[in-house]
This record gives C-alpha cells, structure tokens and sequence, in this order.
C-alpha cells in the first residue's frame, strides 16, 4: 500500500507542479480566465481581485506539489488536497454541463481541455487523494514541523514573486500562437480536405389545422405547405472542424478596412503597439511610443501602428490630453490581449513573421538604440520654416526627403539590448536559486519519505 500512496504522490504532486508553472509563466493569462469565470456567474464585482487570485492560485498548486513529493506534514496537506480537489472537482462539472466558460484554464494555454475533459481528469486526480486522504491517519509525520513549514512557506515566497515577475515582464515561456518566431499567416491557414464544423438544424413547422408546432429535420420536414407553416429554424454545432491557431487577426482602419494583409505581407520593418484598454495603458509607455511613430520619416524600412479596442471616444480623448500625435487602428480585445500580455505591448513584424516582443517596462528609448536618433526624429518632425513653406507651394518640397536611413540597422541592437539581457539573466538566476533550495530542502530538512 506504501508503494500505491508513494505513486499517488508523485502523480499528483506532477500534475500540480506542472499546472502551477504554466499558470505562473502568464499570470494575465489566468486573470483573464477567472475574469470570465466572475461574469459567467454574475460575479462581476470580484474582477478586481482576478489577477492576485490568478498569482495565489498558481504558487500554491506549485507549492502544494513539490510538498506532495517531498511528504511533508501529510495528514495536514491531505485534507487541503481532499478540499481543493473536490471543490475544482465540482466546479468542472458545472462547467461541463452548463458551459459557460468553453476552456477552465487549468493549464493555462500550454495544454486546452474541454469541460468535459477537464472533470474527468479531475475525477482520476481525485481517486488518488481519495487513496491518500483515507491513509492519513497511519501516517507518520516527521518531527520537524517548524522547519518544513518554514520551507514551504519559502517556496511559496519564490513562486509568488516568480509569478509576479512574468506580470511584470512578458511570460517567460509562451504557449500563445503568437510568441516569437510565428508567421502569422502560415498559422492562420488550413489544411486542404480538413474537417469542417458540423451542425444539425432543427426545422419548426406549425400546422395550421391544429395550431401545434412540430420539429422537423432536414430530410423529413413538411412539403405541404398548405398545411404546414414554417415558423423557424435552430443549428446545433455537433461536430467541431478544424480551427488554425490564429483565426481573428484582423486590423481595421476608421473605414473598417482590415489593413492585416498589407501589414503581414509588408517585406520591411512593421512596429504596432497593442493597446487592449487605452483607458488603463501606462502613459508614459504611450507618449514615449511617439518617437517611434515618428521614425517613419527618417527610415525606409519601417512603419508604425497602434491597435487598441478602446471605443472611438476614448482613444480621442486620451490622444488628445496626452499629445500623442499618432492614430489607432481597432482590433477584438481578445485578440490583442491574446497577442501580448502588456497594456501597451510592442511586436515587431517582418515579412508577417514575429522577431520580438517586448512589455512597455522592457521595451527601450529609441534614444537607446541610438543617441543621435531622438534630436534627428526633433528635427524631422518640426514644423516647417518659411523657406519649406514657400517651397511645398511651389510644388518643390517633394524633391526633399527624410528617409535617410535604414531601421534595419537598428535592430540587431534593439533585438538583443543589454534590458534584454539583463531581463533574461535574472530569471535564469532565479530558477537556479529555486533548484538550490529545492535541492537544500528535500536533503537536509527532511528526506523523501514513501
């Protein structure tokens, strides 16, 4: 029985640490998801609390698995296992039957299960706390309680502020269709002779004769129309086709034109900057995009846009107290939000392939890249003296150009900045000091026990 509790612990044990790290790497991601779960049950009000939620959750089933393996305190750490289980447990069959929510987020976006999926992977977890939960009280705990709370409570500390640093930063890992590397439009394809969605459609007829509505299929519904009239149909998705990773790209100018082709298929530089909420943007991440924005008159090779789901209204108002001078393009919230996790995040484009993302925090001065860049983009962007003036009316000025430079140039510098650098290398420091405790913990607090 030992050897099936041992089992059960490691099992388990996997299955929270693995759902706790790709929760952790993008927490935004998890705060989205409970944000949907708040209004899917009228809950509307506790969205605030929907990102600490998301960074709580995931360090604690990180913490709860590594506690698992190690077997510290385990009459205690079974019943919150018992409880925390059966409480997601009956949660993912709410979600099963009803449906409010399409995907639960247990395993954020590194591994999509259906509702249904989700339960019955919850029911398997559960018979093995089950099996633990009833041997509880035949074990036999270590006499070390204040140390190995001490570590759990430390290993906590670290999975937080890990957590807290991807909401900081970009995720360090990212399991989206959009990280780094993807052409977009290869993704947004699909394959010749691939399934397509299948509906079944309900035909409602009412008889004239007798006032009754009956339901009919599509192969047997009334031809006599004298005596039968139509009153409706209803399609119900029974079978789901195949669906591309990225499926609702699409960047509308004010005429509602979708300007993504001409973006995916420009050969050059593109820039867009992603707003989701304009009303929540850092405002000193927008007005410092104005340089950049700006830079379209000096290089050749690169172009900038804004994207944002905020109204019209909104986006007047906010461009016109901060001065921004740039317009935004619209695009779906889902869509942007699913395309980088920062209020406002940067991508760069080129030939529609992503070759980086950065947070506003990450993303640098383009004074950084270059010096001189700053008072150039000044001189370029002043208003025209009298001389100019007089030489555009003479239908002269266009002999006068600004693109004096190539931005790609720049990039190797942008790309690879020493912010980059830095941002990388603590978080390989990090990762190192958790294996170091772990290693620590699980040798010389209390050793792994069956």
């Amino acid at each position: 029985m030992k050897y099936l509790n041992f089992l059960s612990r490691i099992v388990l044990g996997f299955v929270f640490i693995f759902s706790g790290f790709v929760k952790a790497v993008d927490p935004m991601g998890s705060a989205y998801k409970f944000s949907d779960y708040f209004s899917a049950f009228g809950l509307g009000f506790l969205e605030g609390i929907a990102l600490p939620l998301a960074i709580f959750i995931s360090s604690f089933e990180m913490v709860l698995g590594i506690i698992l393996i190690l077997g510290y305190r385990r009459r205690v750490v079974y019943m919150v296992l018992i409880w925390f289980l059966s409480f997601f447990t009956l949660l993912t069959l709410i979600l099963a039957l009803f449906n409010p929510v399409t995907d639960c987020g247990c395993f954020g976006d590194a591994l999509i299960l259906t509702n249904w999926e989700t339960f019955l992977k919850n029911v398997v977890l559960m018979a093995f706390a089950l099996l633990l939960f009833l041997q509880r009280k035949k074990m036999q705990d270590s006499d070390k309680p204040f140390r190995e709370w001490a570590v759990a409570f430390s290993l906590m500390v670290m999975a937080t502020l890990f957590s807290a640093w991807n909401v900081m930063h970009l995720p360090l890992l990212d399991f989206r269709p959009y990280d780094v590397g993807t052409v977009i439009e290869h993704e947004m394809q699909i394959p010749e002779g691939a399934p397509v969605d299948e509906y079944e459609t309900t035909l409602i007829y009412r008889n004239r004769e007798s006032g009754k509505s009956e339901s009919f299929g599509i192969a047997d519904y009334p031809r006599d129309t004298l005596l039968w009239e139509f009153e409706s149909s209803e399609s119900r998705l029974v079978m789901k086709g195949f669906e591309p990773a990225i499926h609702d790209f699409a960047i509308m100018d004010q005429s509602g034109m979708d300007l993504a082709p001409e973006i995916l298929g420009d050969k050059d530089y593109s820039l867009l900057m992603i707003c989701h909420d304009l009303s929540k943007a850092s405002e000193t991440a927008l007005i410092r995009a104005r340089d950049w924005s700006q830079l379209e008159i000096l290089a050749n090779d690169f172009s900038f846009y804004a994207v944002t789901a905020s109204p019209s209204e909104v986006v007047a108002s906010i461009s016109s107290s901060l001065g921004l001078g740039y317009g935004f393009l619209s695009g779906d919230e889902i869509m942007l939000k699913t395309i980088i996790r920062s209020n406002p995040g940067f991508l760069l484009l080129k030939n529609g392939m992503i070759i980086a993302k950065w947070g506003y925090r990450d993303f640098p001065l383009i004074g950084d890249i270059d010096p001189e860049l700053t008072e150039v983009i000044g001189n370029a962007s002043a208003p025209l003296d009298e001389e100019a003036q007089f030489l555009m009316e003479q239908g002269l000025y266009d002999d006068f150009s600004f693109e004096v430079m190539e931005f790609d140039r720049f990039t190797a510098g942008l790309i690879y900045a020493p912010e980059t650098r830095d941002r990388e290398r603590s978080v390989v420091v990090m990762l190192v000091m958790g294996v170091l405790i772990l290693l620590f913990v699980s040798r010389f607090v209390s050793p792994i026990r069956l």
